[in-house]
């Protein structure tokens, strides 16, 4: 009854390609999958393929039934539906994944592997796919093969897919490839960026943590520089800090003590006597250009006939100096310094304009402390003061109606100017009332208790001016010679004097005026003395020549007597 017709092959004896379960999918992700539901049908008139005959079959093979007239597989309606979608990218060697296949590892093959390329065919070929049952097939009458059909060009992604970088099978760059299959020229590589492996990512952690160690000391370091510079320079956090005014000009006020000190101190100088027995400091001032230096007669007395005299000026120069003239009674001297150019003399004032209050500056340098300045103001005039005494013969006392003031002054300040609010000499300080004994500038007793006396500079100019024109000053004398164990008020003529002669010296001014011994002298010029070396001091402080107005007590009467003072040499 099939004589004439195709025998149509048996279902169950269907040839099947070897490789059908693992190229099924395509060879690349853009290529439509032919057992998937939504794969396309071929629409453009084109017949399946049909599949080559199994050895088996070659003659047909009906072993059930009268020839085959029936469906060759099974309805598609009883195969049971696949879990989830198949893999569309047909991932070798898994194939469609199974309900729980865990996604595949990344693999590196060492070298291409090969593997069966399936039918290079644009229609897709299912072998399960029904065939019409009115097309008769003869199983005994060979087929003829198919020729192949030229595979399409692999249709690109319009759309690059981002996950084609992590395709572990993906080929090499270069290596060629086959629609359908993948052939790979060299190992396996995986595009992008590589994993990086646990080692990989504790090295690199390594890393980071030592340059943000390092990043973090040298910020440490910096800030730590700076705040440290801070810190030192102002002290630390916890240091006070006090506000403070800013710099000032150097220049003073003329009239101030700086602008006084300032002025005067180019003229004052330092005396250093060195003598055979003893050596002594004291303090002198410029008078003129020509290198004429006053000073204190009790500065230079240690020097005597052989010792020296050096003098440094307030630059700190020095040179040699040597005596022109001293009074003791007067306790004054001048010296000289020759071949000293540039010297500031300072200007002399007028003390007989000196006021008690006024400011006065001194300077000296006490204990051997140059350029000392002290201020303070006249605390007292015609303070008549004695000093000197220590050779017993009273050849070496002094007379001074003296300025008063407390202005600090020590030893070594004598010999030093007392300077008026003009820088102008008014006094040559000379003395101080020591809290023990009372002792002068020369004995180098106690410090300064606030009562220093100086020489006034009337007085002083005229001796300096005698002492540099003839080396030696004058004496203005009344011509009596005084009882000086005398103990009540007022100054007494004595007796006889000392040599045992008259005690008005005959011719004398005294006696001119008529006084006598026993007199008791108790003004001059109105001023009232209480003592005998009170009525030298004010006798002292006149000029020889002058006019001198005495109130004289004589047998319990007073009478007022003016005399014309006379003049004797000093020594």
């Amino acid at each position: 009854m099939n004589e004439g017709r195709p025998t149509n092959a048996k279902w169950w004896s269907r040839p099947r390609p070897e490789a059908e379960e693992r190229d099924t999918a395509p060879a690349h992700p853009t290529e439509p999958d032919p057992t998937h539901p939504d794969a396309p049908t071929p629409t453009d008139g084109a017949v399946p393929a049909a599949p080559e005959p199994h050895p088996g079959d070659a003659h047909g093979g009906d072993t059930g039934g009268d020839g085959g007239d029936f469906e060759l597989q099974e309805p598609a309606a009883r195969r049971p539906a696949p879990l989830h979608a198949p893999d569309p990218y047909g991932t070798p060697p898994y194939g469609r994944p199974g309900p729980w296949a865990p996604a595949p590892p990344v693999q590196h093959p060492a070298g291409p592997t090969a593997h069966p390329a399936p039918v290079a065919s644009d229609v897709p070929v299912a072998s399960d796919v029904p065939v019409a049952s009115d097309v008769p097939v003869a199983s005994d009458v060979p087929v003829e093969p198919v020729e192949p059909v030229e595979p399409a060009a692999p249709v690109e992604a319009a759309t690059p897919d981002p996950w084609r970088n992590y395709d572990p099978w993906a080929a090499t760059p270069g290596s060629p490839r086959e629609h359908g299959g993948l052939r790979h020229s060299g190992p396996f590589q995986q595009n992008g960026v590589a994993v990086p492996t646990v080692a990989q990512r504790r090295g690199r952690a390594r890393k980071s943590l030592a340059l943000a160690a390092v990043v973090l000391a040298l910020v440490s370091g910096g800030v730590g520089g700076v705040v440290g510079a801070y810190l030192e320079r102002n002290g630390g956090l916890t240091d006070v800090e006090l506000p403070q005014a800013a710099r000032e000009a150097p220049g003073r006020a003329p009239d101030s003590v700086a602008g006084i000190a300032a002025h005067a101190l180019p003229g004052v100088v330092t005396l250093h006597v060195h003598g055979s027995e003893e050596d002594g400091t004291g303090t002198g001032f410029v008078l003129d250009g020509e290198g004429h230096i006053l000073t204190n007669n009790h500065v230079i007395d240690p020097a005597g006939g052989n010792g020296t005299i050096t003098v440094t000026f307030s630059g700190g120069e020095t040179a040699k100096a040597r005596v022109v003239g001293h009074d003791s009674g007067y306790d004054l001297a001048v010296v000289k310094v020759t071949g000293v150019g540039g010297l500031a003399p300072i200007a002399l004032g007028n003390s007989d304009s000196v006021q008690v209050g006024d400011p006065v500056v001194a300077i000296g340098a006490p204990f051997d402390l140059a350029n000392t300045v002290t201020s303070g103001i006249i605390s007292a005039k015609d303070r008549p003061i004695t000093a000197g005494g220590e050779k017993g013969d009273g050849s070496d006392v002094s007379y001074v109606d003296a300025l008063q003031t407390d202005a600090p002054i020590n030893p070594g300040n004598s010999g030093g100017p007392l300077l008026d609010s003009r820088a102008r000499v008014i006094g040559i300080n000379s003395a101080i009332r020591s809290a023990d004994s009372g002792s002068d500038l020369g004995t180098g007793q106690a410090g300064s208790i606030g009562l220093g006396f100086a020489i006034p500079v009337n007085q002083a100019k005229r001796v300096a001016e005698e002492l540099i024109n003839t080396g030696r000053a004058t004496h203005p004398v009344i011509g009596v010679t005084l009882d000086m164990n005398y103990t009540g008020d007022g100054a007494r003529v004595g007796a006889k004097a000392a040599g045992g002669g008259a005690s008005v010296t005959v011719g004398g001014p005294g006696a001119k005026a008529g006084i006598k011994a026993g007199d008791v002298i108790t003004e001059v010029d109105g001023t009232r003395v209480h003592s005998g070396e009170e009525l030298i001091v004010k006798t002292r402080a006149h000029r020889p020549g002058d006019h001198l107005r005495l109130t004289v007590r004589r047998g319990g009467a007073d009478r007022t007597i003016t005399l014309v003072l006379g003049s004797a040499d000093g020594g």
